[in-house]
């Protein structure tokens, strides 16, 4: 016989959007289970070790009222528990790695520490129950309704029945979605679904965005912490992708300013301005600090080099799955040994062995992160889709930003679409900054069930926006007063929407949250 768990509201991931759907339940006094596949929360910023890519207004505007919380905590942290330069400590904007992709690159393990303070009171309480090392395995549906999620334990193959009033998946590939029936769409739509310019002639639900297993480094100069030979090294050594006539191990990458050309970059600052990898998801630079705690910069190895596109994780066997997740994993130890050994040095030598895995950083025995980075999931087919023509700068034109009635919330990121695991297509479009409409979070059907993270109504190319940090939270905020505000009032979050006063009430709900639903009238973008 199952185990079996009851709570208000379920909470299928632990990332970013299910730790901020499992707040906003708490807060209205409701009760939360929520699992996470791994023993660390917090998705994209800790166990996939991704610092957060933001938007140039993230200091002033355009987040939600916890995600500028969680920002201030960061700094506020270090400032507390590091001994850090007196200039870094009034530096207002503090950004402990100096990073140039990254406003706020930090450690995983501080934005772990944060997130899990964030929600102590209702963990501590009881109001939050966190089921570590879960994930689903099986669901019961009847009549469009959710009537359970089974788990199962990583560790001890333990499975346990959890029933709630809304299901709410935040798991990271929207694994939730065929569990329950739910309608959804994978990979490439074709321009006759969705009419976008980008998207392919035909449909192909496998070519799906590439995954990274990202890893961390120091350097200490004159050592040697060279790995050893991973077992495909000599495949990736000699791979050159599909899309250029380069190996995929050099310091020629994609230009994100035209796909269509390539870039020069090399490991370290220099001379020659050559742009640095080393600094660019750069999370420690001790140059902020007083003494000598950390003997060497931290950066986190998050490239073009070891995106990974020789095929998709989900909607394959499991055979398959494990194929892809062990290829990442090895194009990354063997990008990390091309690094120690043959790389080309600007002073005409090849390889630093002084690079050395941080094994601590990622809280794992080989120094790579818990999971890889997943940048698209399934995705529901939604009462409104999301599509090109929403978010793209040059198709809005004049029109501006794209406004909706039913807004929960707002973000911004360049349509970003790396390569992918059949065409191997790749872009990275202007947009306009944009809103979350409500009709993208309802399936078409199931009523109790509810997307937070990145499976919510997009296409695969506005997906390349709305995957990122801010959103993502913003999605599993909104989403878990929606949940929320559905139980409290004994409306379906359908009828939300297409009854004036309760999505007026709903919207005020967010509002009085500090969830900013349009972007400011006098904006220049």
């Amino acid at each position: 016989m199952k185990n079996k768990l009851t709570a208000d509201v379920i909470v299928l991931g632990g990332g970013l959007g299910g730790c901020m759907a499992a707040l906003a339940v708490a807060k209205n006094g409701l009760n939360v289970i929520m699992t996470e596949e791994t023993d660390w929360i917090g998705g994209q910023l800790t166990s996939q070790a991704v610092p957060p890519d933001e938007h140039k207004w993230i200091e002033s505007f355009g987040c939600t009222g916890t995600y500028r919380e969680f920002r201030n905590r960061i700094r506020q942290y270090y400032k507390d528990n590091y001994p850090l330069t007196e200039e870094s400590r009034n530096n207002k904007i503090l950004n402990p790695g100096n990073a140039w992709v990254s406003r706020l690159s930090h450690e995983p393990k501080v934005a772990l520490k944060v997130l899990e303070d964030m929600l102590a009171p209702y963990v501590n309480s009881g109001r939050i129950n966190i089921m570590y090392d879960y994930r689903p395995v099986d669901a019961i549906t009847i009549e469009d309704m959710v009537r359970s999620v089974t788990v199962q334990n990583l560790i001890s193959n333990q499975t346990v029945l959890l029933e709630g009033k809304y299901f709410l998946d935040a798991t990271e590939c929207g694994d939730v979605l065929p569990l329950a029936n739910v309608e959804y769409v994978t990979g490439a739509e074709s321009k006759y679904e969705t009419g976008e310019p980008h998207a392919l002639e035909e449909a192909n639900p496998l070519d799906i965005q590439s995954i990274t297993h990202v890893f961390a480094l120091e350097y200490v100069e004159g050592e040697n912490f060279t790995i050893e030979k991973p077992e495909q090294y000599d495949f990736w050594r000699q791979y050159v992708p599909s899309f250029s006539t380069y190996p995929i191990f050099s310091w020629l990458a994609t230009d994100a300013d035209d796909t269509s050309k390539m870039k020069e970059f090399t490991l370290f600052t220099n001379e020659k301005e050559i742009p640095s990898l080393w600094d660019y998801r750069r999370i420690i630079d001790p140059s902020i600090m007083e003494g000598n705690i950390y003997g060497s910069d931290i950066t986190l190895i998050n490239w073009a080099q070891n995106d990974y596109y020789l095929g998709p994780i989900y909607e394959v066997s499991d055979e398959e799955r494990r194929k892809h997740l062990e290829g990442a994993r090895q194009q990354s130890l063997s990008l990390l040994y091309w690094l120690q050994t043959e790389a080309p040095r600007l002073d005409g030598g090849k390889g630093y062995p002084g690079l050395r895995l941080c094994k601590h950083v990622l809280g794992t025995d080989d120094g790579l992160a818990k999971q890889p980075y997943i940048r698209e999931s399934r995705r529901i087919k939604a009462v409104y889709t999301i599509t090109e023509q929403d978010v793209s700068k040059e198709l809005r034109g004049e029109k501006g930003i794209c406004q909706y009635h039913d807004s929960v919330g707002v973000g911004s990121y360049h349509l970003d679409l790396h390569p992918t695991t059949v065409s191997n297509r790749t872009f990275y479009i202007p947009n306009n900054p944009y809103e979350i409409p409500l009709g993208s979070l309802l399936p078409i059907r199931v009523k109790n069930l509810l997307p937070a993270c990145k499976n919510i109504g997009t296409t695969q190319i506005t997906n390349g926006c709305y995957r990122l940090h801010p959103t993502e939270w913003n999605i599993g905020e909104s989403v878990g007063y929606l949940a929320a505000y559905s139980i409290i009032h004994d409306v379906i979050p359908h009828e939300v929407r297409e009854n004036e006063k309760h999505l007026l009430s709903y919207q005020k709900m967010l509002e009085d949250q500090q969830v900013q639903l349009h972007w400011p009238e006098d904006i220049v973008y």
